[in-house]
């Protein structure tokens, strides 16, 4: 950058000395130091007031310069809060309070000549020049031995501007397109996503231009918004804050701390499922949580990705409440469960293509889409295997390919279920390798697991006891010291045996505790509204996600053969039953004599039963993780559901139509319907029939948590339907069940067939004629209305329990931290 010290000069600019209470720092030019409360830090403050990363000090074009970094609680110089200031003589600042905030002494004087690794006094710390190996710093590794070893310090310091951007119009464009004012380079910013307007000396407004991802003002989406200097304006991964008339623009590259602060959740009936949980991770690290089953990880990891918040506690992104900012902050966290989240069946690139249609803005062109998924499928080592079916993948390769989804939106936050459930040991150590680089490339990965063979690729490793209290949290190699075993096993065995033995306490008084936990735990600062849940904000516009949902669900029907083929033959094996059951005179004869029409009729009824429920069952129950992940991330449930019913429905129409055809052959039929021909007639009644019991199988496989429930399920929906037609048992008259058969799409289904035939007169029943019998275009209409009244009475049931799959939120109230 121009005007700033070249390598050749930093070795003779002028010297920073800085001074805290624990000890002073002397700084060459030619880097920038940050100043906060984490360890990873180059000059640590321990006070609770001062953020993680609070600050940065670094040698300028007019010589040293503080700046504070987006800090909570703010730096002051003089009993006024400062940005950026020169330090051109003896400067004393206060971090996180005008008044009594933690004192930060600068002074700069000349160089010294002595080099890094020199005798610096048993207090004066000597800060390494640019790529200097910490670790090589014997002065420093001795005299401070107590210092947790940092871990992948990033480049330049969290929340520090990227750019700043002068205000010298009325009117900011910002957006993805090149004719922005303020282009930002982000896939989940819309082309021309919002305005900031000036309406008046030092006033702005922000407006949203109907962007998909939304504009988020202090966490809260808004359409526009009235701002002030204290505010933060989030778009995508982008935040923005004003100054005086810049707009300062900072990126989440990933980054980013986070600290979990006290998480504490109870079941409704007061069971405790995490206790009061609390550590920090750093920023770009590998973090393993292990522990005996039932010790509350799986909780752990709904709690601190946002998606099943704790009852108590929180979590601070950044320093940002996650739980109160969860509508913004929810695109920079990915979570892989432990079952696939794509279809198996599709090639991993046009499986990857199909999920970025969904997550990205509708506005975002397909070669960009294309771009994004083939970098990250260069970044996992997929690329080879772009057109290779999932299903056909090894176990660590299908397992690259969920995390592939997850890292299209760049997370800086990634969460693993157990990813290396089920492979064997060297499939298991390629994961774990893969997770480190993923984390030391920039984001912080979060994994859980019961494999403890390749924990040493962990920056930090997480132990959780039963009852969820916190047993051990560090590097790994010091955790088997902490519990004074030899392996793992023993551990948890000793976990078992000595139940009533308080772990988490015996850690809090460690030593550990202090270098790991409580030094960096961030700010304790006061609570956050928490809002009333919001809805995950849509990727794409309901009729584009319809069209993704529908081309995607053909293309894995399509690539199944076997399905495929099954859908096919199953109406024409029906059909031929039927056509094979004895006719007699058909539809037709001497009225009073047709005994066999009501069973034809009754079997064709339960064909187009069977066809439509089998077809929709599993549909759903097969996909929920799938399904889950994508609510998070933006689905629409409507949509979903829609794209279910229109393939299926289509199939479900032509499966009826083919039944009804092969099904009649050689029967004889009336001249003519109520309306127009009895084929016809009959092909709506039964596809309609047929649509019905589809709506009601998706239903089931909503209600239902796995594939094994459906098929006993199916049989006795089929049999019910069965007994319910009316055809096989008189229903009028009879107690209960027929008031039981008005459930039943399969009593008015047949009945709109029996209409059509006249079957009343054909074959009448003692005790009088079945009033949904009746030869006329009303009772047809009615009959006919009634199965598409309970398909869509189906449909609004399933719809609600799709709408319970959202991820909860946790009531509006404020935080307890």
């Amino acid at each position: 950058m121009a005007g700033e010290p070249s390598s050749t000069e930093f070795l003779v600019a002028p010297i920073l000395v800085v001074q805290t209470r624990e000890r002073v720092y002397r700084l060459r030019a030619g880097s920038a130091y940050n100043v906060g409360r984490d360890p990873a830090a180059d000059i640590v403050v321990t006070d609770p007031r001062v953020s993680s990363l609070h600050a940065v000090l670094e040698r300028g074009a007019d010589g040293w310069e503080i700046e504070d970094i987006g800090s909570l609680n703010g730096t002051f110089f003089a009993g006024h809060r400062v940005d950026r200031m020169v330090i051109d003589r003896e400067e004393t600042f206060q971090l996180g309070h005008a008044v009594d905030g933690e004192q930060l002494a600068c002074s700069v004087e000349a160089p010294s000549g002595r080099e890094p690794g020199g005798d610096t006094g048993g207090d004066t710390m000597v800060v390494p020049d640019p790529g200097y190996d910490l670790d090589d710093e014997a002065t420093v590794t001795k005299s401070y031995p107590s210092m947790p070893r940092p871990v992948a310090r990033p480049s330049h310091p969290v929340g520090r501007p990227s750019g700043v951007v002068p205000i010298t119009s009325d009117t900011l464009r910002i957006g993805r397109a090149a004719d922005n004012d303020v282009v930002a380079l982000d896939l989940m910013l819309s082309r021309h996503h919002a305005e900031l307007h000036k309406i008046g000396a030092g006033k702005y407004r922000i407006v949203d231009l109907g962007s998909h991802n939304g504009t988020y003002v202090n966490g809260s989406r808004v359409d526009a918004a009235d701002l002030s200097e204290s505010d933060l304006i989030g778009m995508g991964h982008t935040t923005f804050r004003l100054v005086g008339d810049e707009l300062r623009e900072s990126v989440d590259t990933g980054d980013v701390s986070v600290s979990v602060q006290n998480l504490t959740v109870r079941t409704p009936e007061g069971k405790v499922l995490l206790d009061g949980l609390g550590f920090p991770i750093p920023q770009r690290s590998l973090v393993g949580v292990i522990g005996p089953s039932g010790a509350g990880k799986s909780t752990l990891l709904g709690a601190v990705t946002g998606l099943r918040p704790a009852t108590e506690g929180t979590v601070r992104y950044d320093g940002r409440d996650l739980y109160a900012n969860y509508d913004e902050l929810r695109h920079r966290i990915g979570l892989v469960p432990q079952e696939d989240i794509l279809h198996n069946q599709l090639p991993t690139r046009r499986a990857l293509l199909y999920a970025a249609e969904l997550r990205f803005p509708g506005d975002t062109r397909s070669e960009e889409r294309e771009q994004r998924v083939d970098e990250v499928l260069d970044e996992l080592g997929l690329a080879r295997h772009a057109d290779t079916r999932i299903d056909r993948l090894s176990g660590g390769q299908r397992k690259r390919v969920s995390v592939a989804l997850e890292l299209l939106t760049k997370p800086s936050l990634l969460f693993l279920d157990e990813p290396t459930s089920g492979l064997d040991p060297g499939l298991d150590k390629t994961v774990m390798e893969m997770l480190s680089e993923l984390a030391h490339d920039g984001r912080t990965v979060i994994v859980v697991t019961h494999s403890v063979a390749n924990l040493d690729y962990c920056d930090r490793l997480l132990v959780l006891v039963p009852g969820g209290r916190l047993a051990y949290y560090g590097p790994p190699g010091e955790g088997l010291q902490q519990f004074a075993q030899r392996t793992w096993a023993e551990v948890f065995q000793a976990f078992e045996r000595e139940d009533d033995r308080d772990w988490a306490g015996e850690f809090r008084s460690s030593p550990r505790f202090q270098n790991y936990v409580a030094v960096g735990l961030t700010d304790d600062v006061g609570p956050e509204e928490v809002r009333p849940p919001a809805p995950p904000p849509a990727q794409q516009s309901k009729l584009s996600q319809l069209s993704t949902l529908c081309r995607r669900y053909l293309a894995v029907i399509a690539s199944d053969r076997s399905y495929l083929a099954l859908l096919g033959v199953m109406p024409l094996l029906l059909g031929g039953l039927i056509a094979a059951v004895p006719s007699g005179d058909g539809f037709t004869g001497t009225p009073g004599t047709n005994t066999d029409a009501p069973t034809k009729l009754m079997i064709l009824a339960f064909g187009a039963c069977f066809v439509g429920t089998g077809n929709a069952i599993r549909e759903i129950v097969k996909e929920q993780t799938i399904y889950r992940r994508e609510r998070a991330a933006g689905l629409s449930a409507g949509v979903y559901l829609m794209s279910k019913l229109l393939v299926l429905g289509v199939i479900t129409t032509l499966q009826a139509a083919v039944l009804v055809l092969i099904g009649t052959i050689g029967v004889s039929m009336p001249p003519k319907g109520i309306f127009t021909a009895v084929e016809l007639e009959l092909i709506l009644a039964m596809s309609m029939l047929g649509i019905t019991s589809l709506a009601l199988g998706l239903l089931v496989s909503v209600s239902v948590n796995t594939s094994e429930k459906t098929l006993p399920l199916l049989i006795v929906l089929s049999m019910a339907q069965l007994v319910l037609t009316g055809g096989l048992v008189r229903l009028p008259g009879t107690p209960g069940l027929e008031q039981l058969s008005y459930l039943s799409p399969s009593r008015w289904g047949y009945g709109a067939g029996a209409a059509t035939l006249d079957l009343d007169t054909l074959s009448p029943h003692t005790g009088g004629p079945d009033p949904l019998w009746e030869h006329s275009l009303g009772t047809w209409l009615v009959d006919m209305g009634a199965v598409a009244g309970l398909g869509a009475a189906f449909l609004a049931l399933a719809w609600y329990r799709l709408y319970q799959l959202r991820p909860r939120r946790r009531g509006a109230r404020r935080a307890r931290l």
